[in-house]
């Protein structure tokens, strides 16, 4: 049905006249009319709407209302410090994230897809979102078409759109009138639209529709899925559940206990709620967003842009990289090396073949077709090309037609396999003569090839069959009883640096498994080349013989996947994913697409094809695995410092936080003030916050971890009571000691909480010692002050505002004491626990 349910639909319209395209002036107007070329136009809402969205935290809403209840009953102090901390809490976590999210978007922008566009008449790149109606755009293959327009000119243009309409194979478009009845998308023949993805030839277009007008525009509430949550996230959400569980529990007992006892509902209620906020990691969220952009912006100076920041923990994760052979193992230069006929002798005829099949082919050049035009220079005068038959990854082969005025040809190259069973006959003897493909000369035909790729080269069959003059088009039943010319062969060496690259990711823990439309043959002697140990090898026809189980069980041991389509490539990914691996897949092809998005990491490179780009996590600005082995260990770092929070937040705050639950059992008063309680909780986030930018030991970037929340459990359980247990000795220095009254043991308490809370970061954030690990200069600088601020702050004039009182000389000297002895204990229960959790491994 039209795609309104009423109007004509725009591609039955009259032919467009308009085709030189818009000048730059014309352009801006139209864009400032029609708006940018997005599906839904994203304006950013007012920093103020932003920040106050803040405050929709429940947390945050339950301290506002407590702190409203004080104003109404006088306490107005009390009003005033909870109002102060929380809009303190708030503007620190918004500022934070804002400026950690606009820095990710700017590097995001920095690899945003381009349209080529005629501008004042000549071709020039602009970003896709700044095509309007009325531009003429240039397509080949490999892009995306960025808007709905008219096909203008088309040679050989095939579009996948099974985006829209759930076309399984490519649909060739050409300009011109459709009949009135052609009213649904897939009768659209001289229209494209947004989304959709040129497979091969090329064509000009003019826009008509952009953004949310297109069909795909129309629908993209429904299509414009969010990715899948990595496995951080979901780590990240259960880890919240937990904390979640934690709080209400210990948020009850003290309401209960404190009602039992018949202490002030008030306090006691702020009490809990701010025991809640304590417990609560609230600067997770930005902890999180902020090392994450600094990952994105330290990778972006190691040539790879993170379009994703959630991927960067994935990549960190990463044990598996699934790879094509060309470009990232090999150098990507492939020259042509032989020509040779079905019998191995030189051929000229085998080069003219091939030359004239990539000449006149219009789809996507590969690199061999490229290698084919540069190897030598053949005149063409006379030929033309009729038709084509595009290259798919079924066929493996592409076909042309061709006539010279006396004779018409189609010629055929593709994988030697398909190209020698398409075949009857091939050329014997250096001379046109031809003999039939018997049993004998099919196995001599087999083994030419096959030494070719014994000796590394990538091998082209070449093949061709005369046809009547008046063969008016090329499909794929012509690709039958063809003559077997020979073969071109190609020489692609590895890379250089592919092999320390690959031995530096080993060394890291990740898995190298090729997977490659290539031959197993030429597969392995580049695995020689590099010294790559092959595990294991399953064929793509192997692959199809299987089914997921079958797939699943095999996946682990074999590293070399060869001769498979892109459907095999995807079903390997979810395989391994399957196993329990974190996947990451590089490709810069058409056919890579579904891979990327399979894959729990999608890699590509500047170079790649638009759908590639678009289909990625990440963009490689140099085509090196030494790059990508710079991105793993960024990404654990990132992690690293994640993990830092988290066990920071699990262990001393908790065991503070037990340790205040306990206190309500036996002391006749609150043992710390809820406002006391908030602003520790405020300067401890404080401390943190330079935790992103902490360096992370060399041990905790040598192998992929994954956030395991048994782990962080347990690390939980054993130094959170050490934290309890020196709390409750100061409570008994408090009481037995000092003869502590209500003011001077909350302000003791306050003191000690806070400097033992801080300080024990320097324990924890690292699994080593802690004196030799140097922490970053600013968070050593940021704890030291908060620490100065918990010791000088009762003290001062505006303690007292706080509830504090001046504690007596003699509790500073038993206070650094215990911090000492607090530290000790805190290192000797670390070392055994992460001994402890080795030997469980």
């Amino acid at each position: 049905m039209p795609m309104d349910g009423t109007l004509r639909p725009w591609w039955l319209e009259p032919p467009p006249t308009g085709t030189a395209g818009l000048s730059g002036t014309e352009a801006r107007a139209r864009l400032a009319r029609f708006g940018p070329n997005l599906f839904r136009e994203r304006a950013e809402k007012p920093l103020l709407l932003q920040f106050l969205t803040r405050f929709k935290n429940p947390l945050v809403i339950i301290l506002l209302v407590a702190s409203a209840v004080s104003a109404f009953t006088g306490e107005l102090t009390n009003f005033i410090i909870i109002s102060c901390i929380v809009l303190m809490s708030v503007t620190l976590d918004f500022v934070q994230e804002y400026r950690a999210n606009a820095a990710a978007e700017k590097l995001k922008l920095s690899v945003s897809l381009r349209a080529s566009v005629l501008r004042d008449g000549t071709p020039q790149d602009v970003a896709v979102s700044r095509v309007v109606p009325g531009d003429v755009v240039l397509l080949e293959a490999g892009d995306l078409i960025p808007a709905d327009g008219r096909v203008i000119e088309a040679h050989d243009f095939f579009v996948k759109q099974a985006l829209l309409t759930g076309e399984s194979y490519p649909v060739e478009k050409k300009p011109g009138a459709l009949p009135d009845t052609a009213t649904e998308l897939q009768e659209a023949t001289n229209a494209v639209f947004m989304g959709t993805s040129v497979i091969s030839g090329s064509a000009r277009m003019l826009v008509v529709k952009t953004g949310t007008t297109t069909a795909i525009g129309e629908i993209a509430d429904s299509i414009s899925r969010p990715s899948l949550p990595t496995s951080f996230e979901i780590g990240t959400r259960r880890f919240g559940m937990l904390i979640m569980r934690l709080t209400f529990l210990m948020v009850m007992f003290v309401l209960l206990v404190n009602t039992f006892f018949h202490k002030p509902w008030l306090e006691s209620f702020l009490f809990a709620v701010a025991l809640a906020v304590g417990l609560t990691p609230e600067l997770l969220p930005m902890v999180v967003s902020v090392t994450l952009s600094r990952g994105a912006m330290r990778m972006a100076r190691q040539h790879m842009i993170v379009k994703r920041l959630a991927a960067i923990q994935n990549l960190g994760s990463m044990d598996v990289l699934c790879t094509d052979k060309t470009g990232t193992l090999t150098e990507a230069k492939i020259r042509m090396e032989r020509h040779v006929d079905a019998e191995g002798r030189p051929s000229e005829r085998v080069l003219e073949l091939a030359y004239l099949n990539s000449f006149f082919e219009s789809g996507l050049k590969s690199p061999l077709d490229e290698a084919i035009l540069n190897h030598t220079h053949i005149d063409l005068d006379g030929w033309k090309k009729i038709d084509e038959v595009p290259f798919d990854f079924e066929r493996r082969c592409v076909s042309v037609l061709i006539d010279n005025g006396e004779a018409r040809w189609l010629v055929v190259k593709g994988a030697p396999d398909e190209i020698v069973g398409l075949c009857t006959r091939y050329e014997a003897d250096g001379t046109n003569l031809q003999r039939p493909i018997d049993d004998a000369a099919l196995a001599g035909i087999r083994d030419q090839y096959h030494a070719l790729e014994q000796e590394g080269f990538r091998v082209l069959g070449v093949a061709w069959r005369q046809v009547p003059l008046d063969h008016p088009h090329a499909v794929v039943s012509d690709e039958t009883e063809l003559v077997l010319a020979g073969f071109a062969a190609f020489l692609d060496p590895p890379k250089e640096s592919a092999a320390s690259a690959l031995a530096a990711l080993k060394k890291a823990g990740v898995a190298i498994k090729i997977v490659t439309g290539d031959s197993d043959l030429v597969t392995r002697h580049v695995c020689q080349q590099l010294k790559i140990p092959v595990t294991g090898v399953l064929s793509g026809k192997e692959i199809a013989q299987m089914d997921d189980l079958a797939l699943r069980a095999r996946v682990g041991e074999v590293n070399l996947f060869c001769r498979v389509n892109p459907a095999q490539k995807d079903r390997v990914i979810r395989a391994l994913k399957a196993r329990g691996h974190v996947v990451g897949y590089l490709g810069d092809g058409i056919n890579d697409a579904p891979s990327l998005h399979s894959a729990d990491i999608g890699l590509s490179v500047d170079s790649a094809v638009d759908v590639a780009k678009e289909a990625a996590d990440m963009i490689l600005l140099k085509q090196d695995l030494h790059v990508l082995h710079a991105g793993v260990v960024e990404g654990r770092r990132t992690f690293g410092n994640i993990m830092k929070y988290i066990m920071m937040g699990t262990s001393s705050n908790f065991g503070n936080m037990f340790s205040m639950a306990g206190a309500s059992l036996f002391l006749p008063f609150l043992p710390m003030l809820p406002t006391q309680i908030l602003l520790n909780n405020i300067l401890y986030d404080i401390s943190e916050i330079p935790i992103p930018l902490d360096k992370v030991d060399a041990e905790e970037v040598a192998r992929p971890r994954v956030l395991d929340l048994n782990f962080v459990r347990n690390f939980m359980l054993v130094i959170g009571p050490v934290s309890s247990v020196f709390d409750f000795l100061t409570f008994y220095v408090m009481l037995a000691v000092l003869h502590a009254d209500e003011r001077l043991f909350q302000t003791g308490w306050f003191v000690e909480s806070l400097c033992t809370q801080v300080l024990v970061i320097f324990i924890i954030r690292t699994r080593g010692n802690p004196l030799k690990s140097r922490a970053h200069p600013l968070l050593v600088a940021t704890s030291l002050a908060v620490v100065c601020i918990a010791v000088l702050l009762p003290i001062t004039a505006l303690g007292v505002h706080f509830g504090f009182v001046s504690p007596p000389a003699k509790f500073y000297l038993i206070l650094g004491g215990m911090v000492l002895v607090y530290l000790s204990a805190v290192e000797l229960a670390k070392r055994t626990f992460y001994r402890w959790s080795a030997v469980r491994k």
